[in-house]
């Protein structure tokens, strides 16, 4: 799976609130790519979440 963040990304920061292990905000959302195997479950909560749809999850 590839978890990316477009460019609609507000940088609101509930993706790191929800998923910390995943994403982290500074100006807009960054993905720890390592990460995401192992936290699919927050990563897919947090893409629901995300007021813009600013995460894929392909």
């Amino acid at each position: 799976m590839t978890v990316k963040v477009n460019d609609s990304c507000i940088g609101c920061g509930a993706c790191e609130s929800i998923c910390d292990a995943v994403f982290s905000v500074d100006g807009i959302a960054q993905v720890d790519e390592s990460a995401v195997a192992d936290n699919m479950d927050c990563v897919k909560e947090a893409a629901e979440a995300c007021p813009v749809s600013a995460i894929e999850v392909e």
